[in-house]
């Protein structure tokens, strides 16, 4: 009985090695980061990572979990305080954004999750799904309001956080962000002439 037990806490001190050493590999090289490099920065045998993780594709999901549940939870949190009538849409989104952008210049994890990484490896995260349903109700909610430009959709939004400067100075980060979000604001945009009229 306490060889099993001495074997079960091996194998959880494993594991947790083999998570810590994905999301340190993820964050500097990618989600395209080999298995084996990810297996020997956690000291363990290849097969030990892989009894664990039987595909590239649940280890990521597993290490990104955490970063999926912490976008999926701030998000419908803002659409819980607008659907309490607490708070307007885009007052929650700018608000979101700026959370989110944040968030992700210390976990880059969570840049990872937000920006569908794991879609490109056939995962089907419950948590991302989760996001995207409370961020499609902001975007619905703030063009009904008349406080967002029409023609954002929640591909903006992604496009808006896959782009953001995470690396950057805090001041330079807000500044960027204040410049983008005047974009989704109807009452503070303008589009430019796009039609291949400029003579350019």
């Amino acid at each position: 009985m306490a060889q099993d037990r001495t074997l079960r806490a091996d194998a959880a001190r494993n594991r947790a090695k083999i998570l810590d050493s994905a999301r340190e590999l993820i964050t500097l090289h990618g989600a395209d980061v080999p298995t084996d490099a990810i297996a020997e920065a956690a000291g363990v045998a290849a097969g030990t990572l892989y009894r664990h993780f039987p595909s590239k594709s649940a280890l990521i999901s597993a290490a990104l979990e955490g970063g999926l549940e912490r976008l999926a939870v701030i998000t419908e949190a803002a659409w819980v305080r607008v659907e309490e009538g607490r708070t307007s849409a885009m007052e929650e989104f700018r608000a979101l954004a700026a959370a989110y952008v944040s968030a992700a210049a210390e976990d880059h994890a969570l840049r990872l999750a937000a920006n569908r990484l794991t879609e490109d490896h056939g995962f089907s995260a419950d948590q991302l799904q989760r996001a995207a349903a409370a961020g499609r109700r902001l975007v619905d909610r703030a063009q009904r309001d008349g406080d967002m430009h029409p023609d954002v959709t929640v591909d903006d939004i992604y496009l808006l956080l896959h782009s953001a400067p995470v690396d950057a100075a805090p001041s330079t980060r807000a500044r960027w962000l204040a410049l983008m979000l005047a974009g989704f604001d109807v009452d503070r945009r303008e589009w430019p002439d796009v039609s291949g009229r400029s003579g350019l």
